[in-house]
């Protein structure tokens, strides 16, 4: 690049650059790892296209020898990045759903949504709800099945699950599906928010006094929706006007996860806490993990902490085996 384009215009630190020639230069979340079997879990994994009229794509994985006796629970999985990097070929993404897969015995379906800028939103949120449509296909006769869906997953336990943007898209996905036909086929028995990205123009909690983070949140959401509503914008802050009310969740269980050192980690509380005030008829869970900041689990996931985090998952997401049992 000449001088002129090595220039940098926006520093969307730590995930991407935008040069002044209109370039893009992504920082985070750009390795990849092939799926395969993970010899420390024992759990194996494929790519396969889900849409291919997109070519979107996800990773499936599951249990190496799973039981052809007992049909296990579907976890649709969302990566965090802030929409606009990582995939479920990430390296720490592909080893944390290892973990959760044998911790669980579960099988899970990691979606590569496509990312911002090349694709703006509400891209990233209609890519996962074709996902979700695609999931439902399985209960018909034809279409373009994945056998380990088709023979191994109890289509009557699916579960969502994400990180940081992960976990906002998983909560749209269930206000979604409550007034939608797909309600009628399938059915969210929980979520799973870990470290949820959730956001607003006027700072709560220790967004007050930690102004640096406050405006790198900012910048970061102003950059993946530059929309007339800023930070208020429903699909970043749930509680402004005209969102819609978090009693029309569709599914029976949220587990809501923080870190104390997190700056989103005053927005999960309070979404956990209005959640409890709202109407909703399901049962709501909080765990916060001292000493720990955003996704911490995803880039240390042999720390005692993040093993805590992924048992207290996996045993969430189990709830509604032991019920089936």
């Amino acid at each position: 690049m000449g001088s002129n384009a090595s220039e940098v215009a926006l520093d969307l630190f730590p995930y991407l650059k935008v040069y002044k020639d209109g370039t893009l230069e992504r920082i985070a979340g750009v390795e990849v790892v092939p799926p395969g079997l993970d010899p420390e879990t024992n759990v194996l994994s494929k790519d396969i296209v889900i849409i291919p009229e997109t070519g979107v794509s996800a990773r499936i994985y599951g249990p190496n020898l799973p039981s052809k006796d007992q049909k296990l629970p579907l976890v649709v999985y969302f990566h965090g990045g802030a929409f606009c990097v990582a995939s479920p070929a990430f390296p720490n993404y592909h080893t944390s759903l290892n973990k959760l897969v044998a911790e669980a015995n579960v099988i899970a379906l990691s979606v590569d949504y496509r990312l911002v800028p090349e694709h703006p939103l509400p891209i990233a949120y209609e890519d996962s709800w074709a996902a979700l449509q695609w999931i439902a296909s399985h209960k018909e006769e034809d279409g373009n099945h994945e056998a380990w869906i088709k023979d191994d997953v109890d289509l009557d336990q699916v579960l969502l699950v994400g990180d940081s943007a992960g976990a906002n898209i998983g909560h749209h996905l269930a206000l979604r599906i409550k007034e939608s036909d797909l309600g009628q086929n399938l059915k969210i028995l929980g979520i799973g928010m870990i470290h949820p990205y959730f956001w607003g123009t006027n700072p709560i909690g220790s967004e007050v006094t930690d102004r640096f983070r406050k405006e790198l949140v900012d910048k970061w959401w102003l950059y993946v929706c530059p929309s007339d509503k800023g930070c208020d914008d429903p699909l970043i802050n749930p509680f402004v006007d005209g969102s819609p009310d978090l009693s029309r969740l569709a599914c029976d269980r949220i587990l809501v996860i923080v870190a104390e050192k997190d700056i989103l980690k005053d927005r999960g509380r309070f979404y956990y806490d209005k959640l409890v005030k709202s109407g909703w008829k399901g049962k709501a869970e909080i765990m916060e993990t001292e000493g720990e900041d955003h996704v911490f689990h995803i880039f240390n996931p042999d720390c005692d902490k993040a093993k805590s985090l992924i048992k207290r998952l996996a045993s969430f997401l189990n709830q509604g085996k032991a019920a089936v049992e």
